[in-house]
């Protein structure tokens, strides 16, 4: 995790209101009209912190119509908190061990699943593996580009068939971020990364 995301991560919850938020949406996911009651604030107050939140990976967000439901993002949560300790405990060295391992291990997910082509032979069933599968094929798109539907799905299928699928996985996992049938990238900070899989 780069500094600058450790500095909003640490941001984001600098904030009695957000970390009243944090800990409401603990006991569950809530929507904004009932964060802005239980917290007596008005609903923009409440789509204000909430949007810091997101934007720092802490919270996700689903709609349902007209009415926009958050959750806590507790793997990201956790995995921040941890960041912020090696970085405070300066642990590089075993970092770049780490990384120098986790580079082999992914290329060799990456030969297992992809063949020479590029194209995907199929979606590993294990966690971590499909991870890996899925941010090798992320890496490729622009950053900072809005997709359309179905510019996602001809990009999905140049790998597999399977559109609808790998198109889900890709907003489960923080890859990507979908609002009224847009696609956009999310920074690299805020992806479900297969490193922190056990």
């Amino acid at each position: 995790m780069q500094l600058a995301a450790i500095v909003q991560y640490h941001k984001a919850l600098a904030d009695p209101t957000r970390l009243k938020m944090l800990l409401l949406l603990a006991g569950g996911e809530l929507n904004g009209q009932t964060l802005a009651e239980k917290l007596n604030l008005s609903q923009p107050t409440v789509t204000h912190h909430a949007s810091k939140l997101r934007s720092a990976a802490l919270i996700k967000e689903r709609r349902d119509k007209n009415t926009v439901y958050f959750q806590l993002n507790e793997e990201f949560i956790r995995y921040g908190a941890d960041a912020s300790l090696q970085f405070i405990l300066n642990k590089g060295v075993q970092q770049m061990q780490e990384k120098s391992g986790a580079r082999s291990q992914k290329e060799t997910v990456l030969s297992n699943f992809y063949s020479k082509d590029g194209k995907l032979r199929q979606l590993p069933v294990q966690y971590k593996k499909k991870l890996i599968v899925l941010e090798h094929m992320v890496e490729q798109l622009k950053p900072d580009v809005v997709y359309t539907e179905k510019e996602i799905n001809a990009f999905i299928k140049t790998y597999h068939e399977d559109y609808a699928t790998i198109r889900r996985e890709f907003i489960m996992h923080q890859f990507m971020y979908r609002e009224d049938g847009k696609y956009t990238l999310n920074p690299p900070e805020i992806w479900t990364h297969w490193e922190n899989v056990k």
